[in-house]
């Protein structure tokens, strides 16, 4: 056995070894927070899986502010979120489009297809 693959093997026998999966990252960190096993997180003051979801007072939130200001803020943040949106070059579009087009004359013609298929055994089966 080499030197190095007999390291690599202790390393990862050992407690502070960097864990591989999630549910090992997650005991991990439940281990080196409060014990708990990850139940709750009183570090951060959030509740774990095991509690119900804090109730908030409305009376405590932020203030809504008037509707013109509320609709300024909402049309800055659609403004932000459209720069973010990935458009397509025309060709692609172009590209897409024809694809589309192919596809619609194709089914139609396949619906057709089987519409006259029915008509004609209908029509030979009661006369």
């Amino acid at each position: 056995m080499s030197e190095d693959s007999s390291r690599r093997r202790r390393a990862s026998d050992d407690d502070d070894a960097r864990p591989v999966t999630a549910a090992g990252r997650r005991r991990r960190a439940g281990a080196a927070g409060n014990g708990t096993g990850g139940d709750a997180d009183t570090a951060s003051g959030r509740p774990g899986k095991g509690t119900a979801t804090p109730t908030r007072d409305r009376a405590s939130a932020e203030p809504q502010g008037s509707l013109i200001t509320r609709l300024r803020r909402f049309l800055r943040e659609v403004v932000a979120e459209l720069r973010k949106v990935h458009w397509p070059t025309r060709r692609q579009i172009v590209v897409y489009t024809f694809v589309v087009l192919v596809f619609v004359a194709f089914m139609v013609a396949l619906v057709a297809g089987l519409d006259w298929v029915f008509a004609k055994a209908v029509f030979a089966l009661f006369g």
